[in-house]
């Protein structure tokens, strides 16, 4: 039988009556989400500690059955350890780094995802989404009770939207009857079947492919696949045209089937089905079922993340293949760029312009990652004879050439985007400096005493000098700057200079609370650091 002892619904959220219900006239919030996935109280989390005050509005109490999710970038992780919770994530996941990919019974070719040293997190985790929820809201209890001003309402159902210049009104259901509230700011993160996108009138735009993916995640007694990301193309028991194989925690292992698109899905997901491919692909392992779904490849997102007070985000904005892990991800990388500019806006320190910034930022994101995934499926379930003899060709030269290994697309893995020539990347002035910290990049992590830089950088502008003489403060029309000063004599490994100066001599760089780099020079320039500042908070 499936079992229910692995459904991990925890009741995070439980219904109590607000004192929004009982007000004689609707209540204005500050900044309302809708949906209490990991992207709503991820989103909530970043602005509450802030001081900015949110409600989150979700129609259930907490999570789902399921794991959902499951592969957790590093980026993700750098993101969670801002808001205070990575470590609990990371003690409770899976840690990997290495992949290995095969076709039909043939091992072509392994990678490592994360071979340098010199980081505080690994390239991926593999934890349950129920779990990754818990551990976020468990931390917004944590900030809850040192006093910021954040609420989770379980079973309040919003029924209808109503969005107005400067403000929106919401009509909401509770097991205590009907009340209404008002927002300055709705943030949309209620998934991809989106009631809020629905109630506004907008949708999707993009592919879906016709082929069908089945899920089991049971639990295997015995260690029968070490601890690796294994994708087998046409494997040869025959279970399906491709094969996907994770672990997670609890002794939990998560294996994806390629079934085909004119399926009976009622059909295959009953139990002696799931089965029959299961112990084709297990042979006498021992398992039992604990979850199994089917989906479908969707590669789709809305035209804007923007519509005035209303602002979309994870996969309420955009959706995408499962293979490359790109969906609670990417929502991360949403909740971490959306958070601190809508908190500048708030505070008055940002014009309402610098929020279009969000909507630019992460289209251009989704679109990234919508060309990757779309490239994935593609080579995953190629569409005709020609495709699929040149991929099986593709794959045969992989297994004893090195030049062929990147033209395998087993679903490229999620990494952060950068935002090449987007509006708030400034100028590059570090001529020598390195290709991955050019202006609009992630900053990459690296040792930096008893800890790691990103620690240091924290969620605020940073202006970041490697052998260079700058202030230790500068405030430019009320934004402040705070100085790290480091140096290339105290950077013992040499991934400080490695991954920030390259063969530069000193370098100087203006760090955005979401830890991308804004712009960067050889030395310091007071004029052309304001310049670059009031162009990351959007006044030029």
């Amino acid at each position: 039988m499936i079992h229910d002892r692995y459904q991990l619904a925890f009741r995070l959220y439980p219904y109590e009556r607000s004192a929004d219900q009982d007000a004689d006239a609707p209540v204005r919030h500050p900044v309302v989400i809708m949906g209490g996935g990991p992207i709503g109280v991820a989103t909530a989390l970043d602005l509450g500690l802030q001081g900015i005050p949110v409600v989150v509005l979700d129609d259930h109490e907490g999570i789902g059955q399921g794991s959902r999710a499951i592969c957790f970038a590093k980026r993700c992780l750098e993101i969670a350890d801002r808001y205070g919770c990575a470590q609990p994530m990371l003690d409770k996941g899976v840690v990997w780094n290495l992949g290995k990919v095969f076709h039909e019974d043939r091992k072509v070719f392994e990678f490592n995802l994360l071979p340098e040293e010199g980081h505080r997190f690994p390239a991926f985790i593999n934890l349950q989404q129920p779990y990754f929820e818990k551990f976020l809201v468990e931390r917004v209890r944590e900030a809850q009770a040192a006093g910021a001003p954040i609420e989770l309402r379980g079973r309040n159902r919003v029924d209808s939207v109503e969005v107005k210049d400067d403000h929106a009104v919401l009509q909401i259901t509770t097991p205590d009857g009907p009340y209404t509230i008002e927002a300055d700011w709705l943030i949309g993160c209620d998934g991809a079947g989106s009631p809020l996108r629905s109630m506004m009138g907008l949708d999707f735009e993009g592919r879906v492919f016709e082929d069908s993916f089945l899920i089991a995640d049971i639990r295997m007694l015995g260690e029968a696949f070490p601890t690796e990301r294994w994708f087998w193309f046409e494997p040869t028991h025959g279970a399906g045209a491709s094969t996907l194989l994770h672990k997670q925690p609890d002794d939990v292992w998560r294996v994806d089937f390629q079934i085909g698109w004119d399926v009976d899905r009622k059909e295959e997901l009953k139990e002696e089905n799931v089965r029959r491919r299961l112990d084709a692909f297990l042979g006498g392992v021992e398992y039992e079922i604990v979850w199994t779904s089917i989906y479908t490849f969707q590669c789709r997102r809305m035209k804007q993340f923007r519509h005035g007070r209303v602002l979309f985000a994870g996969d309420s904005a955009h959706q995408v293949s499962p293979f490359g892990a790109r969906g609670a991800n990417s929502g991360m990388q949403d909740a971490d760029n959306l958070g601190w500019k809508l908190g500048m806006v708030i505070r008055g320190e940002a014009p309402d312009r610098l929020l279009d910034s969000y909507d630019e930022e992460r289209r251009f994101g989704a679109d990234e990652n919508i060309l990757n995934s779309t490239r994935a499926t593609d080579f995953i379930t190629p569409k005709t004879k020609t495709s699929h003899l040149f991929r099986n060709a593709v794959l045969s030269l992989a297994e004893h050439h090195a030049f062929a290994r990147p033209l395998v697309n087993s679903g490229r893995l999620s990494v952060p985007c950068t935002y090449d020539g987007l509006s708030l990347t400034g100028e590059d002035g570090l001529a020598a400096g390195p290709q991955r910290t050019r202006p609009g990049s992630p900053c990459p992590d690296a040792p930096m005493g008893n800890g790691y830089l990103l620690g240091a950088l924290g969620g605020r502008f940073v202006l970041l000098t490697l052998d260079a003489e700058a202030p230790e403060t500068l405030t430019e029309d009320g934004v402040e700057v705070a100085r790290v000063a480091l140096s290339a004599a105290d950077d013992s490994s040499g991934a400080l200079a490695e991954r920030y100066m390259g063969t530069a001599g000193s370098a100087v760089y203006l760090i955005r609370p979401d830890q991308h780099v804004v712009a960067r020079w050889d030395s310091y320039d007071e004029a052309r650091v304001r310049a670059a500042l009031r162009r990351a908070c959007g006044k030029e």
